[in-house]
């Protein structure tokens, strides 16, 4: 019969799934570890290489409607995996101990937004099921302390290496915790690249899936000490929508180009204004500069996120948007682009011999 119910038809069908807030397929052949069918019932074992925990039980529901669907089903069962590996980096780089993948978000220009979005990005991963640390690597302007409401010194280990603080279950370290907040840091570049490299090596970092780097902008000793030092798995681009940004964000994308840096997309930060008296929306800074971009340079577009005052209140006061709401309407567009940059790092290639344990979500 030709509409037989098969592991055949049944996984088909499954690839057809398009999941309607990623606006993608779901589920792509390599996913799918587990198809089977005995008398209409329904075995599947699917296995991401991205935290999915915050979407499972969704997913399944999902899933579980769509392939009810199919004719002749009885029963169906689900099973989600989480299997979280490093990736390839640049040069063939050594690998940073218990540092499984490591993404730098940056930007070509100051004010865009990157800080902000690091921090919340880094949140929003850890929220989806992954173990994250953030490493502030503006040594002239550290941000992440104020934004992450830390004020601690972070401990030394006997071994004369630093323990990160854990601020929102979050890793950090910044040079900021280091210095007071009103020293000036008037060094020149070899000190900033060899500070950098002390605090990301003499970090004693556990167990992470994600070490998010928040760069400072431009394309100078940091940038430089980064693809030369860091072994690096994928870079995220905040611009905003006006032309002078995206000048300046095409210039940081092709260095990372050129040092062998994989592209994970463009984010557009601060892309609408909505009047929270009247509700009139107003794209201040234009419109369209990020995903221009990213169809210049055939690099993911990964989402916007809105000028709102609610953003800026949050990590003035130290407590991010998604750590402070995770459920939040603005804190959900910050999660969906991390989910993204998650999935286009999970199509890279995998590191050989680097993979973690097998995690089984049920």
């Amino acid at each position: 019969m030709l509409n037989k119910l098969s592991p055949k038809r049944v996984t088909t069908h499954l690839l057809q799934y398009v999941d309607p807030l990623l606006e993608e397929p779901l589920v792509h052949a390599d996913n799918i570890k587990e198809c089977s069918v005995e008398d209409g019932n329904i075995k599947i074992v699917l296995q991401f290489g991205f935290p999915c925990q915050d979407m499972r039980l969704q997913w399944q529901a999902d899933l579980h409607a769509y392939l009810q669907e199919l004719a002749g089903v009885k029963d169906i069962s689900i099973t989600i995996e989480q299997k979280l590996r490093a990736h390839v980096v640049q040069n063939n780089l050594a690998a940073i101990p218990s540092v499984k993948n490591i993404i730098c978000v940056a930007s070509g220009k100051g004010g865009v937004g990157k800080s902000t979005t690091a921090v919340n990005l880094a949140l929003a991963l850890k929220h989806m099921g992954a173990n994250v640390g953030l490493l502030d690597c503006d040594i002239y302007g550290p941000n992440q302390p104020q934004m992450l409401g830390a004020t601690e010194r972070p401990e030394i280990t006997p071994e004369k290496k630093f323990k990160p603080l854990v601020v929102h279950g979050l890793q950090t370290m910044s040079i900021g915790y280091l210095v007071d907040e009103q020293t000036a840091m008037v060094w020149r570049g070899p000190m900033i690249s060899k500070a950098l490299q002390q605090l990301m090596f003499d970090t004693v970092w556990e167990n992470l899936d994600y070490l998010i780097l928040d760069m400072p902008p431009g394309t100078g000793d940091i940038s430089l000490t980064l693809a030369q030092k860091i072994p690096t798995a994928g870079s995220v681009l905040v611009t905003t929508p006006q032309t002078v940004a995206t000048l300046d964000v095409q210039k940081g994308l092709e260095m990372l180009r050129k040092v062998g840096i994989p592209i994970l997309g463009v984010v557009e930060n601060m892309s609408l204004h909505i009047c929270g008296a009247c509700g009139a929306r107003e794209a201040i800074f234009g419109e369209g500069g990020g995903e221009k971009i990213a169809s210049q340079f055939e690099v993911p577009f990964l989402g916007r996120l809105p000028l709102n005052k609610k953003i800026c209140e949050d990590v003035d006061r130290g407590l991010p948007t998604v750590a402070r709401d995770p459920q939040d309407r603005l804190a959900l567009e910050y999660i969906q682009i991390a989910r993204r940059v998650a999935m286009q790092l999970a199509k890279q290639k995998i590191k050989h011999g680097a993979g973690l344990p097998r995690v089984v979500v049920e």
